[in-house]
């Protein structure tokens, strides 16, 4: 069954020094189950390559690398948004509404989350989104 990835767990496969076993686990599960996103993935993994640069932890050639990875995983984008359920979800459990797209997103499609956000992780399991590492 495809799931629902977002930054979070995405920056883990390819910061050595951030790595977590939920993002592992959307790893390995991604060879065999396809993950899809909302468009703002690709806003997010963008801006924490730029900064990971500025603070010297890559260069513009491991950026490109990285890029060129994650191109060649089966990530999908999805840019459709039920715009009321977004906002309701935002508002009910206080998220970001970056973050309540991901879950407007899992709710939507009723995929599996993998993240590594706190507040997204307890909004998640208050709406009955099954949480990849956890049994998802």
């Amino acid at each position: 069954m495809p799931f629902v990835v977002d930054a979070s767990v995405s920056v883990c496969w390819f910061m050595p020094d951030e790595r977590h076993a939920i993002a592992d686990a959307a790893l390995r599960r991604i060879r065999l189950d396809p993950a899809v996103t909302s468009v703002l993935w690709w806003y997010e993994l963008r801006n924490v390559l730029i900064v990971a640069e500025r603070r010297g932890r890559l260069d513009g050639a491991k950026t490109a690398r990285v890029l060129r990875l994650l191109g060649g995983l089966a990530v999908a984008t999805d840019a459709d948004v039920e715009e009321e359920a977004l906002t309701q979800l935002a508002r009910r459990y206080r998220l970001t509404v970056y973050d309540a797209a991901y879950l407007e997103l899992a709710l939507r499609k009723r995929y599996p989350l993998a993240t590594l956000d706190v507040a997204l992780s307890i909004a998640a399991q208050a709406e009955g989104v099954p949480l990849i590492g956890e049994g998802g």
